[in-house]
């Protein structure tokens, strides 16, 4: 599979079909529209073709074993790995990418940068700013590539760390808090930009079992308030309640997909019911 082209693009959204159902979020036009995306790693293929469209206020919840492509497939969608063919358009527009007349070449990084403004993401390893207080950590997007006034963004992010439960932790640095409280932190700061979309990468995975719960929660509310969210996690529970729609990948493909009480309380596909009855 060939990288894009700088003279061309991948192929353009609109003209492509998906077998993927989109429910859960009524009428509301798609935010995140991906077609036959690649991706390969050497001579690994990682992603082999999919297609995925999510739509305005929906949640989901992206299923499978290690090494099905999840994770790749979530930084493919914001630009962080480049996928090798296909397109991924978020609130219309192609991160890293600019167009040209007809034409789709890559952006430089700034511009790529500030696209992916539009999008909040939140890793494992929370990925905060050691040497910056968890305000500070709030502020830096909005200030640095926002150029929101330093007064405003404050009172966002203070707004937020309340939101968070962290209202009284604005001045502690990362090593001073918990895990799970530094992942709160990670979640505020991905509101701060006041993004279009929230990507989750395993968010839980790094955390003690006793500080899940407080994330989790976090997240609940979120998908409450209507938040647009595409969330890689083992955490069958959650999808069940807070999900829209849950996909199972696997092996760089979607396998299947539908509303939670389908997927995991009915998968039809041996796949599906294998994964599920190995983590249950």
């Amino acid at each position: 599979m060939n990288a894009v082209p700088t003279s061309g693009g991948p192929m353009k959204a609109e003209t492509a079909t998906t077998d993927v159902p989109t429910a859960g979020a009524g009428d509301q036009p798609p935010v995140v529209v991906a077609r036959d995306v690649h991706k390969s790693f050497g001579r690994v293929e990682v992603l082999k073709g999919i297609d995925l469209d999510v739509r305005r206020g929906e949640v989901v919840v992206i299923l499978g074993p290690s090494g099905s492509g999840k994770s790749t497939f979530l930084r493919c969608i914001n630009h962080l790995e480049e996928m090798d063919a296909g397109s991924i358009t978020v609130g219309g527009v192609q991160i890293g990418y600019q167009v040209h007349g007809d034409r789709l070449v890559r952006a430089s990084d700034r511009l790529a940068a500030r696209q992916r403004l539009t999008v909040g993401m939140v890793f494992q390893q929370f990925n905060l700013f050691g040497h910056m207080t968890a305000l500070e950590n709030l502020i830096e997007a909005p200030v640095g590539l926002h150029h929101v006034p330093r007064a405003a963004a404050r009172g966002r992010a203070l707004e937020l760390l309340e939101m968070v439960g962290l209202g009284d932790r604005a001045d502690a640095y990362p090593r001073q808090l918990s895990g799970g409280q530094q992942q709160r932190v990670a979640i505020a700061r991905a509101l701060a930009i006041q993004p279009e979309l929230l990507l989750f990468d395993e968010p839980t995975s790094a955390l003690d079992p006793e500080l899940v719960g407080e994330v989790l929660a976090t997240m609940r509310q979120l998908a409450d308030e209507g938040y647009t969210m595409i969330i890689v996690t083992h955490e069958i529970g959650f999808a069940r309640q807070a999900a829209d729609r849950v996909v199972f990948m696997d092996d760089g493909v979607v396998v299947e997909a539908g509303q939670p009480s389908a997927v995991i309380d009915a998968p039809q596909h041996p796949r599906t019911q294998s994964f599920l009855a190995r983590i249950h």
